[in-house]
């Protein structure tokens, strides 16, 4: 039976219970940015962009062989690392955003290691899945993955095209009302609109945009005289940008129809 209401106490460890699965489904970003961060600190033998190479792929084998993700789940955050890249090589050739240090792995104006920063929201996506238990209810798996497809093809077109992302955000929502995704925090369970969770990682992802132009992971025109803050517009483009890795991840995961049978507990 669910509580109409919680203890302070209970309230206070439930939260400090969800950011410590938060901080575990964000190792391999934090890794990322503790990463960046060294190399610009630490003497190197090689280009920086091709240290941070070698690193995040060292990382992936470590977390393969520590089995904090398995096979199939670096499978999939490879295929975080292909869309990503092709999506790099396209806006960098549009002068979205370059790279300001040399580097010898690089292909088209594009360092390889960048792939890696969009294999972190992958990895950050497929460990939360499991981590919380996610469990989707109401979900329109075509129609979802219809509108991700045209918020990918619009972030590349737009340069030449209407810029439709208002309208594709007004599509997401509709596509997206009354579905809930289900989470566990300890033992109970939780839920939010699906639609909100984006939001919420597009914030997040806001954030680590701004701390990885600080370290010159990338680099805005704005920001070519030096470092500035990244555009709170930003927040809304990722926030749309991540159902493409939403979808992806879902695709490899069953919707469970026992969502609310599961949820006795939802607050």
């Amino acid at each position: 039976m669910a509580r109409t209401s919680a203890p302070p106490r209970y309230v206070l460890a439930q939260l400090l219970r969800f950011a410590w699965l938060q901080s575990r489904a964000c190792a391999f970003a934090v890794c990322m940015f503790a990463g960046l961060a060294a190399s610009t600190a630490v003497p190197l033998p090689l280009p920086r962009y091709d240290a941070l190479l070698l690193y995040a792929v060292a990382v992936t084998a470590v977390f393969w062989g520590l089995r904090l993700e398995s096979g199939r789940e670096i499978a999939a955050i490879a295929g975080f690392h292909v869309v990503g890249l092709a999506f790099e090589l396209a806006k960098v050739r549009l002068g979205s955003w370059s790279y300001p240090e040399e580097a010898w792995t690089v292909l088209w104006g594009v360092p390889l290691y960048s792939g890696f920063m969009y294999a972190a929201v992958g990895s950050y996506i497929v460990r939360a899945w499991r981590l919380l238990d996610l469990g989707l209810v109401g979900y329109r798996a075509w129609a979802t993955t219809a509108v991700a497809i045209a918020i990918y093809l619009n972030f590349l077109t737009h340069h030449w095209l209407p810029d439709l992302r208002v309208l594709l955000a007004a599509l997401l929502v509709a596509v997206t009302w009354g579905t809930w995704v289900y989470f566990t925090v300890g033992e109970a369970r939780y839920r939010m609109p699906l639609s909100l969770s984006f939001l919420l990682i597009g914030v997040f992802l806001w954030v680590a945009e701004n701390v990885s132009t600080l370290f010159d992971a990338w680099r805005y025109p704005h920001q070519a005289q030096g470092w500035e803050f990244v555009h709170v517009a930003k927040l809304g483009a990722w926030a749309l940008l991540v159902t493409v890795s939403f979808v992806l991840v879902a695709s490899w995961h069953q919707t469970r129809g026992s969502g609310p049978e599961r949820a006795a507990a939802v607050r």
